[in-house]
């Protein structure tokens, strides 16, 4: 994987994520399980995505006395799944972050040349101000999140910040993706990074289309 740093992409081995994520991939693995362990992978990205967010030191009455707590400087965050799969990941996040808004990004591959075409996004209004947490289960060509990123950039400004939670990530696409986004201002969390990419650009192993493993359309 040439040029990563640990700054720029982080591959959470965590045991539970790693158990859940080996489910997944069992093609005997129903849909409402498989959205079930998608919500709950994101939720535990979410935990490891925001570890680093800023506190500050306010005082809070307890029972017995006035204490000195740390909590949220107020940063603000905002969650873009790309759909349809995507969606999935949105309620594990929020479960952490409820105070989060949600934008969305709609994307549907070409059949003929297998690139992203956008067909919707929808963004909040002050999203160049607040760090944003792209979520799709798995980062393949590593296309789908540039144009993502891209659209971004052009419909609600420049993000602080991007953070790209994906469950399952190629090599080819994590290169691509870290060419063509900002190594500064982008971190990328996934829980496993797969070799290699099939003909129509499916990973090997993976997990299948996550998207129509969540909504009850088995390849």
């Amino acid at each position: 994987m040439e040029g990563f740093t640990l700054s720029t992409v982080h591959i959470m081995d965590h045991p539970l994520i790693q158990h859940k994520l080996s489910i997944m991939r069992d093609k005997n693995t129903g849909s409402k399980d498989f959205r079930e362990l998608l919500k709950e992978i994101a939720m535990l990205m979410a935990y490891e995505v925001t570890r680093d967010l800023p506190l500050e030191e306010v005082e809070v009455e307890t029972p017995i006395c006035v204490a000195k707590q740390k909590m949220l400087a107020g940063r603000k965050l905002g969650v873009v799944p790309i759909l349809r799969a995507g969606l999935g990941m949105v309620d594990g996040v929020m479960s952490l972050i409820p105070a989060a808004k949600i934008g969305h990004v709609g994307l549907y591959r070409d059949p003929e040349t297998l690139e992203p075409v956008e067909y919707y996004c929808k963004l909040p209004v002050d999203a160049e101000e607040r760090e944003l947490i792209i979520v799709d289960p798995m980062l393949a060509t590593g296309s789908s999140l540039v144009l993502t990123y891209n659209a971004l950039c052009e419909k609600g400004g420049t993000p602080a910040h991007t953070h790209v939670a994906a469950v399952v990530a190629s090599e080819q696409g994590l290169d691509y993706a870290m060419k063509n986004m900002p190594r500064q201002t982008t971190t990328i969390w996934t829980a496993v990074v797969d070799e290699e990419l099939t003909s129509r650009s499916y990973i090997v192993p993976g997990i299948g289309d996550a998207g129509d493993l969540a909504y009850g359309e088995k390849i």
